[in-house]
């Protein structure tokens, strides 16, 4: 099917709004040329991952684009940049890296997008309305605005986001089309404790194993009797989409575009059924964890995705005055930072030992200790996945009880007796 352009488009791609303009127009209409689209689609808003540093093209394509002065035409936030610009945490990135990265953020700045460095800017505001289409790049940000929030978007690579954005335009093609958006499969959780499902630590879990068992594939979890909340949710996706390419999921009950199985299989018979046992669950979670019997922790690490405020009060309630042997790093946004900031909580977790880290986190830029034979703990499924080829530290999961419990003791401790 030929793609074809609209007249504005056409002229866009031609020179008409100037040189960054038309770069972008002509790399959206490229990529929907062999994506098969027959069609732009204007788009509301996005959301930026390619203002992340891993290398110095990423950060003279988008100073090509300043030079041709190119600007947003929606609203578009930016994911975690390679740098921590509040000071809350030194960075081990030296020159020249350094240099590029500083000017990769200002460029993204230039062009007009919002300097929201979050991985998680639906906690920070960016909520666009159900149905809307949108073009957001960051694998969780991804599936949560598509999942939670019902707005449509594919999974857009760096690069092809800003272009998205400077265009307002995005290939009509994959999630933006209501017909993708069916589940083809069962995800079944009935066989699971409800004390498992109302565990914090039960979620990355379950995302992890549901990215290995769907891969691509949209599903629907059933057996959720009540909402989890948007945390759960949140890292729920995140581990799905880090251990699978999950753009979307359903749970029956919860998520806006199922309020039941068979709405979201559309009147279909499930291709397959995944069935979740407590032993499937258990495999799952031993996967997360890659130290082998550690005696020790040498660092704690929690936020991917960002942490939201209502995690902060969490973490503050369960170190409850008392000092951390081993440093935790907290990851958060500038918009969580100034409520803590505002109300001095900064301080108080600071003096317990935590290691507040904004803008960014500790698997995408050198912040952890460089330390041969290092053991991480985490409650995140998408630290869990990432932190051992990023950062070289082996990795313990569990609950963010389990979190502080051990950063506490400065060795292992597991208190989240049912996950």
């Amino acid at each position: 099917m030929a793609l074809r352009l609209s007249q504005q488009e056409q002229a866009t791609a031609a020179g008409s709004n100037g040189e960054g303009a038309a770069m972008a127009m002509r790399i959206v209409a490229e990529s929907a040329r062999l994506l098969g689209a027959s069609r732009l689609i204007p788009i509301a808003s996005a959301h930026i991952d390619g203002a992340l540093y891993h290398g110095d093209s990423g950060t003279l394509f988008a100073e090509k684009l300043v030079e041709g002065k190119a600007k947003v035409a929606i609203r578009s936030t930016l994911n975690v940049g390679a740098l921590d610009l509040t000071g809350c945490v030194r960075i081990r990135l030296e020159k020249p890296q350094r240099d590029m990265a500083r000017r990769m953020m200002e460029a993204y700045r230039k062009l007009g997008c919002e300097t929201s460095w979050t991985c998680a800017p639906y906690q920070a505001g960016h909520r666009p309305a159900f149905g809307t289409d949108v073009a957001w790049g960051e694998s969780n940000a991804v599936v949560f605005c598509n999942s939670v929030l019902g707005a449509r978007t594919n999974r857009y690579g760096d690069f092809l986001d800003i272009a998205c954005a400077i265009a307002g335009r995005a290939p009509d093609y994959g999630l933006h089309r209501p017909e993708s958006r069916r589940a083809r499969l069962i995800f079944d959780v009935t066989a699971l404790p409800a004390s498992f499902l109302a565990s914090e630590a039960a979620w990355p879990i379950l995302g992890s194993l549901y990215g290995r068992e769907v891969g691509d594939a949209i599903g629907v979890v059933t057996g959720v009797t009540c909402h989890p909340g948007e945390d759960a949710l949140k890292a729920f996706g995140a581990a799905a989409a880090s251990s699978g390419a999950v753009g979307l999921f359903h749970i029956a009950g919860v998520t806006p575009e199922s309020p039941d199985s068979e709405t979201a299989l559309g009147g279909a018979e499930p291709e397959t059924i995944v069935r979740v046992t407590p032993q499937l669950a258990a495999a799952a979670r031993a996967r997360l964890s890659t130290a082998e019997h550690p005696k020790t922790v040498d660092a704690v690490a929690v936020g991917s995705p960002h942490l939201s405020s209502n995690e902060f009060a969490a973490l503050e309630h369960l170190i409850a005055e008392r000092h951390l042997a081993v440093p935790l790093y907290a990851c958060t946004g500038r918009h969580v930072l100034g409520r803590l900031e505002s109300t001095g909580r900064r301080k108080a977790l600071e003096a317990a030992g935590v290691v507040i880290v904004a803008d960014t986190c500790v698997v995408v830029t050198p912040i952890l200790p460089d330390m041969a034979g290092g053991v991480l703990m985490t409650n995140s499924g998408k630290f869990a996945h990432y932190a051992p080829g990023n950062t070289g530290y082996s990795v313990l999961y569990g609950s963010l009880a389990d979190c502080v419990e051990s950063a506490v003791a400065g060795k292992p401790i597991f208190m989240d007796i049912v996950a």
